[in-house]
């Protein structure tokens, strides 16, 4: 069953989207976290349920990530993607808290040739759970801000909560 919740944010109001009854604990395990105006974002579809309930520690984690008292998240999550998308995603996942990586690391990461850079943007921008899987610690070649699903704006908030000094 699909269930779903809004919360108030430094990035605005995000949705989130689970799949209850998904997780091993039988809990709710997110599906997407996405902001208003977000390309490829999630919205709300006849047959969700609206359940702010079953998002009590997600949502927890996430203000606490806000409030600068969190660098990481242990959120149980399910994400549909592409082989290619999966890999890129999980690599996403590694990059720590306050760092940033190249969209060429990722490429090398995964072991991708170094032309495949624009692929791994384009995996990057459909990644479905904005904030908790980091893709706006992703930065262009040189320090240069590019890219994110949410707008460069909340890019930059994101990454000035972790105080992150890119290159000018």
């Amino acid at each position: 069953m699909t269930v779903y919740t809004t919360m108030d944010s430094p990035l605005g109001e995000l949705l989130l989207v689970g799949e209850e009854s998904a997780t091993a604990t039988g809990g709710t395990a997110l599906a997407s976290l996405s902001v208003p105006g977000q390309k490829y974002g999630a919205v709300v579809q006849d047959g969700w349920i609206s359940k702010p309930e079953a998002f009590t520690e997600i949502a927890a984690q996430l203000r606490s990530y806000f409030e600068g008292r969190r660098t990481r998240f242990d959120i149980e999550y399910v994400t549909s993607g592409s082989d290619f998308q999966q890999r890129v995603w999980t690599a996403l996942e590694t990059i720590p808290y306050g760092t940033t990586l190249t969209y060429g690391d990722i490429a090398d990461r995964i072991g991708a040739a170094r032309a495949a850079v624009r692929a791994v943007g384009t995996a990057i921008g459909a990644n479905p759970l904005l904030v908790v899987r980091p893709c706006h610690r992703v930065i262009g070649a040189g320090g240069r801000l590019t890219g994110y699903a949410g707008g460069l704006a909340r890019k930059q908030q994101l990454l000035d909560l972790e105080n992150v000094h890119q290159a000018a």
